[in-house]
């Protein structure tokens, strides 16, 4: 019979029939009653290897690299890659990655956090408090040829070649108390362009009320003129953040959602001045 005509009979699959057929043709019934060899579970790493790679990973470096990969670990150790990335995850290693960080050398640093912090968190009664910086240049660039738009199976596309119209700086000083944004565009950022923000800050605001800036330690912010500004409008005070703290100054966060939101694939072909907006 054929193999199609049992496998009916017997409503099995032909090809287990056909496979079943070979054996007995090469080893008549005992091929067919006794199981064939098969591997077993392939054993775990031992306690001794696992520290063995996590030591290594933590202490020592590849030869001719700045860290390890799952393949120079799994060479020098005599692994798989495999058994190195669970091993990584496990311990919760990633030699891939890096962060950098940065520590400020403020004498004064824990006084200039004190007096920021109350402000965000006590601010004074009567007062606007204001978290001010300037990002700087800001390029205006319109790319050669337009690109193709998002689509199902397809990334949106930009050229990687594009025209440069220029640079503008922005000056934004946000409310700490509802997110407002005081801002302007100005082609650079000295201390006449840092003055003319200030008095448009003291135009934007109620004559009644004190003024409370928190900028940084950027030599324009302390300029000898903007002393002299500060002494003709008392109500202005300042509060610089430590040395290599920009992280302490909340408008910085607005710059970085402006930068991923706004600025990174976008062609900005014509300088904005708007003056006020949310």
């Amino acid at each position: 019979m054929q193999n199609k005509e049992i496998a009916l009979c017997l409503k099995q699959d032909k090809m287990k029939v056909g496979r079943w057929r070979e054996r007995y043709c090469r080893g008549g019934l005992d091929a067919i009653l006794k199981d064939k060899t098969r591997p077993g579970r392939i054993p775990g790493l031992s306690a001794a290897m696992k520290s063995r790679i996590i030591h290594l990973t933590v202490n020592e470096k590849p030869v001719g690299a700045t860290h390890w990969s799952r393949t120079s670990m799994a060479a020098a150790v005599g692994v798989s890659p495999s058994s190195v990335g669970r091993v990584w995850a496990a311990a919760g290693l990633k030699p891939h990655r890096i962060k950098s960080f940065k520590l400020s050398n403020d004498k004064h640093f824990e006084e200039k956090l004190d007096d920021i912090i109350g402000l965000y968190l006590n601010p004074p009664e009567h007062a606007i408090v204001f978290s001010c910086d300037e990002k700087s240049q800001i390029q205006a660039l319109d790319r050669t040829q337009p690109g193709l738009p998002l689509k199902k199976g397809r990334f949106q596309t930009f050229t990687h070649d594009y025209k440069r119209n220029g640079t503008t700086s922005l000056f934004a000083a946000m409310n700490t108390a509802d997110g407002r944004i005081i801002g302007t565009c100005m082609d650079k950022h000295r201390h006449q362009e840092w003055i003319r923000f200030l008095n448009l800050i003291r135009k934007g605001t109620p004559d009644d009320k004190e003024i409370h800036i928190i900028c940084d330690n950027y030599a324009t912010h302390k300029h000898d003129k903007v002393k002299a500004w500060q002494k003709r409008n008392p109500r202005f005070q300042f509060h610089f953040t430590p040395t290599s703290s920009s992280w302490l100054n909340m408008v910085e966060r607005f710059f970085r959602d402006l930068t991923v939101n706004s600025l990174q694939r976008g062609g900005i072909s014509k300088r904005s001045r708007t003056h006020r907006h949310h």
